[in-house]
Order: structure tokens, then sequence, then C-alpha cells
């Protein structure tokens, strides 16, 4: 910008002595205060407000909170002043800084220097990048990215904390010092980033994606991650501004916060976390609680508790005494100890009962096993045998008997026993032979002895049919030397 310094001379003085001062003759003399303040109106008047770009030196800030520094290039400089609460954000000038200043060109009377009194500072190169930020803002915005409904809840007692940031700065010292001091009972991952410079949003992504997928990869999974960086100019923190970044930060299952900055830095990710923190330090107390401030309130909350159920269990106590006074309570426990002592006869009356059955029904069976043994079909043969035997016996007997008293009466009356009564007693033995041997075809045990059996079922009932069984019931049968159990089959 090419200024004319003295275009405006005629405004301060008669031509004559200007015009004489000029070619060197004597005339009206400006004293140094005079002319200073020629150059100042020429200055303020002529050049005004201007924007002017370099690289700062000569940075000091004095205890007023004023900053006097020197602006720049290869070819020249210019004194430049700051003053305090005059445009200010709290930024601190350093040496080396490249800035665009926007103020006042002026002049520094008691020195007669001229100066740039400085009203607003933007690191070089900002206008391109507030532009890029303000459109991805809006871009990511009109997405609903940012919207407050989105954003999930962080824990309020988180056991496990990811800090993704760089691992040699001050910064994790702060957090990892609050967060030991405030809750030493959790756990804290670092997952080390680059921070600043090209593919630094990379890096916090992949660390992002990686604490995301920690579970699958069977590592320890946080309740919380937090994005933490110190402060610095734009382009310090112009990674955290990327548009795959936020959008990492708004697909991300676990809660995150963004602790970038200063509290008057603001990026991209600080609008699409869950929660914004002014600084680091401020996130690690803002993401625990304290120690001694949660002991505190457990020991209130337990002395209300203690207070209150001692309360209720005494009301509850006086309740019982009551009611346990109260004739209509005891009622039920009158019907109930009778009922208890009904049911105890009704028990002891079931198992008499029970003792009687079990004792009829052995009685029974035992009478029943009496008369299947008295009409077995051995012992029922024996017993006819035994009776045919005696009956022949008596025959024999009776018969020798008679013959006798035959034989002695006739032996009375003379008559000669061999020659009349022999045949008699001949014929008599003959007939005894043949009953005998008919008894003998007539026993049963006999017709055993010939191959022939006897079947009886479980009741010792004679079978004559077949149809007389059903398959599955036991039969026995009746040989000539033993007796065979068997089971009808279909």
């Amino acid at each position: 910008m090419e200024v004319d310094l003295f275009s405006g001379a005629e405004a301060f003085g008669g031509g004559e002595s200007r015009a004489a001062g000029r070619s060197g003759k004597r005339g009206s003399v400006y004293t140094v205060s005079e002319l200073t303040r020629v150059v100042l109106k020429l200055l303020e008047g002529g050049i005004g407000e201007v924007w002017v770009e370099g690289e700062l030196s000569n940075c000091k800030q004095q205890a007023s909170g004023h900053q006097y520094f020197t602006l720049k290039d290869a070819g020249s400089q210019l004194s430049c002043v700051w003053f305090a609460g005059y445009g200010r954000k709290n930024q601190v000038l350093r040496d080396g800084m490249q800035v665009r200043l926007q103020g006042r060109m002026t002049v520094y009377e008691p020195r007669g220097q001229y100066q740039l009194k400085v009203q607003q500072v933007e690191a070089a190169g900002t206008g391109d990048l507030l532009a890029r930020f303000e459109a991805l803002k809006r871009k990511l915005e009109a997405e609903g990215l940012f919207a407050p409904e989105r954003r999930r809840v962080l824990p309020k007692y988180p056991g496990c904390v990811a800090l993704i940031t760089s691992p040699t700065g001050a910064v994790v010292r702060d957090m990892l010092n609050i967060l030991g001091r405030r809750a030493p009972w959790v756990r804290v991952l670092i997952s080390p980033v680059r921070v600043q410079g090209q593919g630094a949003a990379r890096e916090i992504q992949g660390a992002l994606e990686e604490l995301n997928a920690a579970r699958e990869n069977g590592l320890p999974e946080p309740e919380v991650v937090v994005l933490a960086r110190g402060g610095g100019s734009i382009e310090d923190l112009w990674e955290f501004n990327d548009e795959k970044l936020a959008r990492a930060i708004a697909a991300s299952r676990l809660p995150v916060v963004s602790a970038v900055g200063h509290e008057v830095d603001f990026t991209i990710a600080d609008f699409v976390a869950d929660l914004r923190a002014p600084t680091p330090s401020a996130a690690a107390e803002l993401l625990v609680p304290d120690t001694e401030g949660v002991l505190r309130d457990l020991g209130v909350r337990q002395g209300r508790l203690d207070r209150s159920i001692r309360q209720q269990l005494t009301a509850w106590k006086g309740r019982l005494d009551y009611l346990g006074a109260a004739g209509l309570f005891g009622e039920p426990r009158r019907r109930l100890q009778q009922g208890m002592q009904e049911l105890d006869w009704a028990a002891e009356a079931l198992r008499a009962a029970v003792r009687s059955a079990v004792l009829a029904v052995r009685q029974r069976v035992g009478l029943l096993e009496a008369t299947v043994l008295r009409h077995r079909p051995d012992r029922e043969l024996a017993v006819r045998h035994q009776t045919v035997e005696t009956i022949r016996q008596r025959m024999e007997r009776s018969m020798r008997g008679g013959l006798g008293l035959l034989k002695g009466a006739l032996d009375r009356q003379g008559v000669l026993f061999g020659k009349t009564v022999q045949p008699g007693l001949a014929a008599c033995r003959q007939r005894l032979a043949e009953v005998s041997g008919k008894l003998r075809l007539l026993d049963p045990q006999r017709v055993l002895e010939r191959g022939y059996s006897i079947t009886t079922d479980g009741d010792g009932r004679v079978l004559r049919s077949a149809g007389e069984v059903r398959p599955g019931e036991k039969i026995q049968t009746r040989l000539g030397d033993g007796t065979l159990d068997s089971v009808v089959s279909e």
C-alpha cells in the first residue's frame, strides 16, 4: 500500500512558512512536539486502519497485561502495541509466530516513533482455515451430528477410562495426577498418538476404533474415552477439525469426551463429542467424582438409611405387638392349633386302619395259602392213595375175620374146611386181586408215570382247556417225577 505522507500538509500552517521551510530559508519553525503531532495526524488520517502480516519478535508482556512486540519481514520492521482489554482474547504472543494484525497506525509521541496500535490478531492463513472450519461445521450440523439428543450419557462412576493423547506431554501427567487423586480405583488406559501435524487425525481415529473393538480383541473395554491435547494455534489444533475423525466420534459405541486446547479454543471434535471439557484437567475432574466427597455423601446416606430402617423396624414391631395382643389375632392361632391336633388324631387313626387292613390281608393270604396247600394234587393223591390202602386193609381184615369165623363154624359142625371152603376162599382172593388191579389202574400217580401230566393255574385249579388261561399267566405242570413252572405265551 503506497501512501503519500505529505499530501495533506496545507492544513497545518501557511503556505509561505512551509515553502520557506522546504526551501531552507528561515521562517516559522516547528517544535519537535508540533512536528510529531503533524506526523501523527498524517499517519492516522492518511493510513488509518490497516491489515499487515509478518513475523513476531521481541514479544514482551507487562504486568499491566499490555503486550509489546515487533512485526518484521525480510526488509523492514514495525513496532506494535496491544493493549490489555482492547480486542484481546487471552492470547499470548510468542517470538517467531507468523501473524496477521489489524490495527491503526499512530505515533508514540514521547519517542517520536510510529507504531501499529493492534486491535485484532490472527495466525497467518487463519482466514482460509476459519472458512473451512465454518463450512464443515455447517455441514455436520445439518446432518444432525451436533444434536443434543444423540449424545450418550457418561457413566457416573466409571471403572475404566481411556486417554487418547500424546504419551510425553504435560497433559497426560496432569490428567493421571488428577484421576489418581480423585479416584484411585479407576483403571486408566493410554492410547498414544500424535496430536499435531499431518496424519495425526488418522492416528486418533484408529485409536478410537481400536478402543471400540477392545472386547472383541480380548482387551479391557473402557467405559469412556477422552481425546486430550493442550492449547495451541488454530494450525496446531487443526487435526481435530478432520471430517473423518468427527464421523468416527459420532459413530463410537463408547462415550467420547473432547478435551482439546484451552477454554477459548473450539474444534469440530468438541461439537461432535458427547461432552466438551474446557481443558484436559477439567475433563479429568468431570469424569470421576472426588473420592472424599463420595465417602462423605455415602456416610450421610448411610446415616439416613440407618435411621429410616430403625424407625421402620420400630413401627413394624409396634404393629406386630398390637396384632399379637388382639383377640382376633389369637383366634386363627387357636384354630390352627386345633386343626393340627385333629390332623395328628386323623394320622394316628389312619395308621391304625392301615395296620388292621394289612393284618387282615395277611391273614386272608395265609388262609388262601393253606387252602392251596391242602388242595395240591400231589397231597390230594397221597391222601386218596392212603384212603384206598386203608379200605383195602380193612377189607382184607374183614375177609380174614369172616373166613376165620366161617372156618370155625364149619369145624365145629365137622365139615372138612379143605374140601368145602377152599374153593370159596380162592374165589374171594381172585375177586380181591381184580379189585386191587382196578384200583392200581385208577391211581393218578400211575397215570402220570405212564407219560401223562396234570396242569394247574396260579390258584391251583386243574386246567382242562387251553382257553382257561391268558398269555403271561404262570402255570404248573405235574409229571411222574416232579413239577414244572412255566408262563403262557401268545
